[in-house]
């Protein structure tokens, strides 16, 4: 799958990743931040859907 052919950040996806980063916090996706983004980007898209 290719970058055009991304499926958008939703809010599950990005509470899956935020209780994985919580589970684990020295994991690398804890560590990155990469679950804040997530969040946020989930956030962008909902807000698209509007």
């Amino acid at each position: 799958m290719g970058r055009g052919d991304s499926t958008p950040m939703d809010h599950e996806a990005a509470d899956r990743m935020s209780a994985a980063a919580e589970r684990e916090p020295d994991s690398a996706t804890a560590q990155s931040g990469f679950d804040d983004r997530a969040q946020h980007a989930a956030d962008r898209n909902e807000a698209d859907d509007d």
